[in-house]
């Protein structure tokens, strides 16, 4: 352990090196050892390499802001307190999320948020802060230039966010139903409308939420995927249920007349859930039902509803 503490030090002290060779070659060796050895992300972490990697992300040169970025997501892992605690850190991400010319760096990023996202529930109040975070993921999610990967990232992000409570509303003044809404409707890739929808499903857990949905149609929306004939996956169904299920408990009587008359239209495909839905699914498929047939339900129950993926993400190291 003496021997990796070492070479952490010193690959660390180059990071402030005046040679740009030197600089690379050390955030490519911190990036593998970083990805390969878990023993050693802490002991990179304390050597004090937040500062200068977090500094990097300013930089001109997409190489070295791939590599700082693909390392502080490789740390984002088990050293979560050694980013949060590191000033401008933050920031920096931010920065590197709205301005890199690069896909990759911006993913690392947007992945970075996500994985502090989902560990710690006291960071999810101080990224919600965030706004030009909040705005820059949003703005990810809907350009259509930007790649799969980075929308997914981005979209994992926001799930996280929107994890707090106090978050969504948040989002919803930031456009966030209407951008999520019309990613669902113009993209046919599945696993970014599984994403999507669970990002819907959080945000709908808010009273502002209502005029929003409204607005960008989005309980049409939701309910086109609960139709049979969509072919949408299961976890996009029990996603949409989640969201309707949600907007009927935290909205006014607006929202809850609009979510009946659009269940009564896909009642075959909650029932579908009721049945042969995951155990989560077939509970909330049951809760909707109730509320499209008799107009009783749990009002004050809101649940997250966690991305089925979550666990497999926060073990991706680059």
């Amino acid at each position: 352990m003496e021997v990796k503490r070492r070479t952490a030090r010193n690959l660390v002290s180059k990071l402030s090196s005046v040679s740009e060779q030197t600089r690379t070659d050390a955030l490519c060796e911190l990036r593998l050892i970083s990805k390969h050895d878990p023993d050693s992300r802490p002991l990179i972490a304390d050597a004090g390499a937040v500062p200068y990697l977090s500094e990097t992300l300013y930089g001109s040169s997409p190489t070295i802001q791939e590599n700082a970025a693909a390392t502080l997501l490789n740390l984002s892992i088990s050293s979560r307190a050694s980013l949060m605690s590191t000033r401008g850190f933050l920031d920096a991400l931010s920065h590197a999320l709205s301005n890199s010319p690069s896909p990759t760096v911006v993913q690392s990023c947007a992945a970075t948020l996500h994985s502090l996202l989902i560990a710690e529930d006291t960071y999810r109040p101080i990224i919600g802060s965030k706004r030009d975070i909040l705005y820059t993921l949003l703005s990810i999610i809907t350009d259509n230039n930007a790649p799969p990967r980075s929308i997914k990232d981005a979209l994992k992000a926001l799930f996280g966010v929107a994890l707090y409570p106090l978050n969504r509303a948040s989002l919803v003044g930031l456009g966030a139903v209407p951008a999520l809404v019309s990613l669902i409707v113009r993209d046919a890739r599945t696993g970014i409308v599984e994403d999507a929808t669970a990002v819907l499903a959080q945000i709908a857990g808010c009273e502002e939420s209502e005029e929003a949905m409204r607005k960008a149609g989005g309980v049409r929306v939701l309910g086109d995927l609960l139709d049979e004939g969509t072919g949408a996956s299961e976890r996009i169904r029990e996603n949409a249920v989640a969201a309707l299920l949600n907007l009927a408990r935290c909205g006014g009587e607006k929202g809850r007349k609009e979510v009946k008359e659009m269940g009564a239209k896909v009642m075959e495909g909650i029932t579908d859930l009721t049945n042969n839905g995951s155990a989560k699914g077939k509970t909330k498929a049951a809760e909707l039902l109730k509320i499209v047939v008799d107009g009783y339900g749990n009002q004050s129950e809101v649940r997250d509803f966690r991305f089925n993926t979550s666990s497999d993400f926060m073990n991706h190291s680059i």
